[in-house]
């Protein structure tokens, strides 16, 4: 009789048991929902759970695919001792012995087991302990894929925001390795690299590497292209690679590891076999006009990546081939405009200064004739052919500085060196319309440092900026006035100011004035600040613009100093 009492008694405690668990299951998934810590999610499903049975002693171990044993990420009470031997084993599915008053559960994340929840008690757990805490592990799983897919999206978003703030080419490279580090946990590096079809090679234009903080030394290295590594981009499959015996092999059932061998140019810098490329997913970029360029993102250990990574990647890299295609034509465009603007400039000149050099060439012929008549005449005289000569040579040196400013504006705003010479730019620029502001009655103020450090801009680009400044200032002193040109150091900038006493900007206009076609003026194009803001903007620059109508003008243009040589010669 007692043996049947007994049983309803049993059914009805694993029933409140089995109630419980689903209560507190219930209780955990809301909290965990609320989480975008992975780490801040184990720590939390930790303590819950040793709540849960009762028990004050609990730990979670990761084991990193880098990492040859467990490590722990939370224990209960703190400074617990676990046997971190015995949980590794568990993680790679070993053969191991867990001591009946220890029960643990896999934590499985990206498709593999990836850490071990763990509990211990003073005494024996019962059989559906372990099934319970299966249960739980499996619940924290779901969690972390959760987040992991959150942050996805979060990455999406912030880069399709980078793409609206039109960032420069360089700066959306970098946001989008930053984007890879933070969907793929790489511990080596990420690159980028777009393909040259007229040369059939690959350009690294950005690379990331983990233990590095600044810029890669490789930036500029061409790889060459062959067919095998061509026919594996066109086909615009993530590819997963891993180095085993000192060779690649395909992790995904590729046949080809022509990638991996080209992409693998760090293995010669690198002395430290720790630190060598052992795994590598590559995603080619692919448009509708075809290959755009590779993505390559490269771990320590070959067991780093698999399945998922590549269909992480293989899910980012549309966004990252669009964002990058519309970042190359908004820099073709740019070009196209600056290119455009330099030759409206140089007509608008010409016209500008013809009235200089007709006076100057006007001077030049009635005094050639009456030398020619003197000496015929027989009546030329030496001290009047000095006068006559010297004023030849005033206007000839005229025509030869504005011609000359001209043909530096004319040839060049983007070719040769980044690094430009002040001075020597605004020589030039002054050389063109130094005698317009004469006529115009507007005083020239200018006061350069005595040692004016190169910046990190084009020679002819610099000249182009300068030009359109003084112009405008120049234009808005209709009446005559004074324009001033100073420059000071502002930690690594150097700071040009232009400022002028003219007519001034309306405030409404003042926020409008640098977007392109915009213009106040009656044959204004609009190109030319914008202009102006391109080229600060390429140079990683800065340009302020202050005004008051009646009052002036004050523009101030920072850009980065490359050293501290200057050019010799003066304003």
């Amino acid at each position: 009789m007692t043996k049947f009492d007994d049983e309803p008694d049993e059914g009805r405690r694993v029933g409140d048991t089995e109630s419980a668990l689903w209560s507190f299951l219930d209780e955990l998934r809301t909290n965990l929902r609320a989480m975008r810590d992975d780490k801040k999610a184990l720590r939390f499903s930790l303590r819950l759970t040793c709540e849960h049975f009762k028990v004050s002693d609990g730990c979670l171990g990761v084991l990193p695919p880098n990492r040859s044993q467990t490590e722990l990420v939370s224990v209960i009470p703190r400074g617990g001792h676990w046997d971190l031997d015995l949980l590794t084993a568990f993680l790679r599915k070993q053969k191991v012995t867990i001591p009946r008053n220890t029960i643990v559960a896999p934590i499985s994340r990206r498709g593999r087991l990836w850490a071990v929840l763990a509990l211990r008690s003073e005494r024996e757990f019962e059989r559906h302990s372990a099934r319970a805490l299966s249960r739980i592990a499996r619940v924290v799983s779901e969690s972390i894929e959760v987040i992991d897919w959150q942050r996805i999206f979060e990455v999406r978003s912030r880069i399709d925001r980078k793409i609206m703030e039109q960032l420069r080419p360089q700066d959306l490279f970098y946001q989008i390795l930053h984007g890879l580090r933070s969907l793929t946990h790489y511990d080596h590096s990420s690159a980028l690299l777009i393909c040259d079809h007229r040369e059939n090679v690959l350009d690294l234009v950005a690379e990331q590497v983990a233990w590095v903080k600044g810029k890669s030394r490789r930036i500029g290295l061409r790889l060459p292209l062959n067919d095998a590594a061509w026919d594996q981009l066109r086909d615009s499959t993530v590819y997963a690679f891993r180095r085993q015996n000192g060779n690649w092999h395909e992790s995904l059932g590729q046949k080809s590891t022509a990638l991996a061998e080209l992409l693998d140019y760090n293995n010669a810098a690198v002395s430290d076999s720790d630190l060598r490329e052992s795994s590598m997913l590559c995603a080619p970029l692919a448009t509708r006009d075809g290959v755009l360029g590779v993505l390559k993102v490269a771990a320590c250990h070959r067991s780093s990546f698999g399945a998922y990574e590549a269909n992480l990647l293989e899910r980012f890299v549309p966004l990252a081939a669009v964002a990058i295609q519309n970042s190359q034509r908004t820099l073709t465009l740019q070009t196209k405009m600056l290119e455009a603007e330099k030759k409206h400039a140089v007509a608008n000149l010409l016209r500008g200064v013809s009235h200089d050099i007709n006076n100057a060439l006007g001077a030049v012929l009635p005094l050639v004739q009456q030398i020619l008549a003197d000496i015929e005449s027989d009546r030329l005289q030496r001290e009047v052919l000095s006068e006559d000569v010297q004023q030849i040579e005033q206007s000839l040196q005229t025509c030869r500085r504005i011609f000359g400013g001209m043909l530096s504006l004319a040839s060049g705003a983007t070719q040769g060196s980044a690094h430009a010479n002040v001075r020597r730019g605004l020589d030039g620029t002054l050389a063109i319309v130094k005698d317009g502001l004469d006529r115009q009655g507007i005083r020239l103020d200018v006061e350069l440092m005595d040692i004016v450090p190169n910046i990190r801009v084009g020679q002819g680009d610099l000249e182009q900026l300068l030009l359109n400044l003084i112009v405008n200032a120049r234009d808005a002193m209709v009446k005559g006035g004074v324009l001033s040109v100073k420059t000071h150091r502002a930690g690594e900038n150097l700071e040009i100011v232009i400022r002028d006493t003219g007519c001034g900007i309306r405030l409404e206009d003042l926020s409008r004035i640098q977007e392109p076609f915009f213009t106040t003026k009656h044959n204004g194009n609009g190109l030319g600040l914008a202009i102006c803001r391109s080229i600060v903007w390429n140079a990683r620059g800065e340009m302020k613009i202050e005004s008051q109508p009646g009052v002036g003008t004050e523009i101030k243009v920072l850009l980065p100093i490359v050293d501290d040589r200057s050019a010799g010669g003066g304003v």
